[in-house]
């Protein structure tokens, strides 16, 4: 996504429950190519000593704290709001803004109405039951990938660049 200057996604959490929701949520980033993570509220603070980033994210995409998660919208970027909302665009039907800024709720709440009112779009995940934060980032990291009808790197080359340390494995055909 970063490699093309005109398309970035952006991440807004709202008061994230714990350090390993941040955590993941830092990995999914670094894997996707985010540009940056908004959080408010303040119970990440008190536990960000603890945060779960085993890809060390954080060194590379800022992790920002605000007081108002639209006040920090980048420039051109379209606010959606991820939630279980009625009246909302399935995931599976949304097209993707070149520039995002994807809000998303703590595990156990929703985004404010004015929130969701502050937004453009609001999509939510087609699903039976409510996902946790990093599995929902994931998803919707990951249909923008798929949609975004660009340039993707893939095959062994990119293979070899993500995978951990001790993987080594390689295809063998009979």
């Amino acid at each position: 996504m970063n490699s093309d200057l005109q398309a970035a996604a952006w991440i807004a959490l709202v008061n994230p429950k714990s350090p390993t929701n941040v955590g993941h949520v830092m990995r999914a980033a670094g894997c996707f190519g985010v540009s940056g993570i908004f959080y408010s509220g303040e119970r990440f603070n008190h536990a960000r000593k603890f945060i779960t980033d085993t890809k060390d994210h954080h060194e590379t995409i800022p992790l920002t704290w605000t007081e108002q998660l639209l006040a920090a919208l980048p420039d051109d970027a379209v606010p959606v709001a991820v939630e279980l909302v009625e009246g909302a665009t399935s995931l599976t039907d949304y097209t993707h803004p070149p520039r995002a800024f994807y809000l998303f709720g703590p595990e156990d709440g929703s985004l404010s109405q004015d929130l969701v009112n502050g937004c453009r779009d609001v999509i939510y995940i087609p699903t039976r039951g409510c996902l946790n934060l990093a599995a929902s980032v994931n998803i919707v990291l990951y249909d923008r990938l798929l949609k975004s009808g660009g340039d993707r790197q893939s095959g062994d080359e990119l293979i070899r660049q993500s995978r951990d340390n001790n993987n080594r494995l390689k295809r063998q055909r009979d």
